[in-house]
């Protein structure tokens, strides 16, 4: 017997629609690798109607004093507080991830970085005015940049829709939000919540696939694009929104460094890396699933992380001993499986290096260790609950590795030398450096990256200022 699927629609103007020419796509989920939703697979039409719409509610919303916009985004907060099972619930059917994670790790992060916006809307800052030329004083504006066509992963559906829509709005800003193909649900209930709250046209959603995001960048409208995802789909952000020089800002893939020196707590290293590293199944940018050992200590380090890992566990939602749920989609089953069967004969699988089960797309926490500095896993992204563990002689060695990848985005060094973890901090190229720990994030600092884990920042003041164009404006004192 089938069941009916529920219809998701995209959220324009004000009002919930179906894609103009009907078009829909199935939702999985992920757990169950069973169908749940359609989604409305939106083409030119509906991009122009969310387009026209976000334009016309800029003004409005570009002049509202900072203060009204603050408490639009505080209401926002509250209703996401008061509505959080469902939104728990709609992550859930996304994603397959634990209901007890989600609950705990997603929402009140969410919540918190909304709040941090709303205070941030009414902290525009700028030079101080000032008289550089005899008789004329200069002055700084910092104005928002109008519509921003917005691209989020389906790693974190909610949450990044978050770091995208929050600073956007915060600034004076409209927005056209497209979530994954793969994950709508969140997105599409946080529009029933969000434009209730604000004026029509201020905020859109807008489901499809990738050629609905490339028409949402190419579209004249927009004159920012900003996206969360790889770095393939950043490049060709990039290279779309470089024919009429609309802002862009690039979220895109990770290849964490874990340098982990002779002198640190090996038990207390096995577990924050390990849960950083299987977190979310390991479908992070920012996942500790690159470790650089010191050859003195890297037999019991492997030896400890591979018992840690056998004792990790995934599986269904509803189960509270599971630490991460299943990859998102069979594509990225496929590719986190083929990293593991094409591993050179010098790698060792320490732990798992397998599917579990056959119902959805859940994979074993994996340990791989062995492995060359330009070997494919060290290499390249695997995004999937996979640890490579590499054995480095010293501290300029470990540099040399920790740096010797395309992506550059967060890293972690483990050391009670205060030293030595300062030298790292300096000299590791990436866009955070963790000390003793990884992974922890907050509102009042920035999250982004360099080389090809792109540019603009996330969260914090830097990200609010992305949104932001600064203008000179000069006066005769004459006058």
């Amino acid at each position: 017997m089938s069941t009916e699927l529920r219809r998701l629609r995209n959220y324009i103007d004000g009002e919930f629609r179906d894609a103009a020419d009907g078009r829909t796509t199935e939702v999985v989920n992920p757990a169950t690798g069973e169908a749940y939703a359609t989604a409305p697979l939106s083409g030119q039409a509906d991009v122009d109607a969310a387009m026209a719409a976000a334009a016309a509610a800029f003004p409005a919303w570009r002049d509202l004093v900072p203060a009204e916009r603050q408490k639009a985004l505080l209401k926002i907060a509250d209703a996401f507080e008061e509505r959080a099972e469902e939104l728990i619930a709609a992550e859930v059917e996304n994603t397959g991830k634990p209901i007890g994670l989600t609950r705990s790790e997603e929402i009140p992060p969410m919540v918190d970085q909304i709040r941090f916006f709303a205070g941030a809307a009414r902290m525009l800052e700028g030079r101080a005015a000032g008289e550089y030329m005899e008789g004329l004083t200069s002055m700084i504006r910092r104005e928002p940049i109008g519509v921003c066509a917005q691209v989020a992963p389906w790693n974190y559906p909610m949450m990044m829709a978050v770091w995208k829509f929050a600073p956007a709005l915060a600034a004076g800003n409209t927005v056209v939000l497209k979530p994954s193909d793969t994950t709508p649900a969140s997105t599409a209930l946080m529009a029933d919540i969000i434009g209730s709250i604000v004026p029509k046209g201020v905020f859109n959603v807008v489901c499809g696939d990738r050629d609905t995001g490339r028409l949402m960048v190419e579209h004249e409208t927009p004159a920012m694009a900003s996206i969360t995802g790889s770095v393939r789909a950043g490049m060709s952000v990039a290279e779309s929104a470089s024919k009429d020089l609309k802002r862009v800002h690039l979220e895109l893939g990770g290849k964490a460094p874990v340098v982990v020196f002779e002198d640190t707590d090996i038990p207390k290293a096995v577990e924050g890396i390990s849960e950083a590293g299987y977190f979310n199944a390991g479908q992070d940018c920012t996942a500790a699933t690159r470790v650089l050992v010191h050859e003195s200590i890297h037999d019991e380090f492997v030896s400890a992380l591979a018992k840690a890992a056998s004792e990790i566990k995934t599986g269904q939602p509803d189960d509270e001993d599971v630490a991460y749920g299943p990859l998102n989609n069979p594509n990225q089953l496929k590719q986190v499986s083929g990293f593991i069967e094409r591993l050179p004969a010098h790698a060792k699988v320490e732990a798992g290096g397998h599917r579990v089960g056959d119902k959805g797309y859940f994979y074993a926490p994996t340990v791989v260790s062995g492995l060359k500095q330009d070997d494919e896993i060290i290499q390249n992204e695997v995004f999937g609950p996979v640890i490579t563990v590499q054995s480095f002689r010293d501290e300029d060695q470990a540099v040399e590795w920790a740096n010797g990848v395309e992506y550059a985005l967060a890293s972690s060094v483990w050391t009670k030398d205060h030293g030595r973890a300062m030298r790292m901090s300096k000299r590791l190229d990436f866009g955070c450096v963790w000390i003793n720990t990884h992974i922890p994030l907050v509102a009042e600092m920035p999250h982004g990256g360099f080389k090809k884990s792109g540019y603009g920042k996330d969260l914090s003041g830097y990200g609010f200022e992305d949104y932001t164009r600064i203008k000179h404006v000069m006066t005769s004192l004459d006058a």
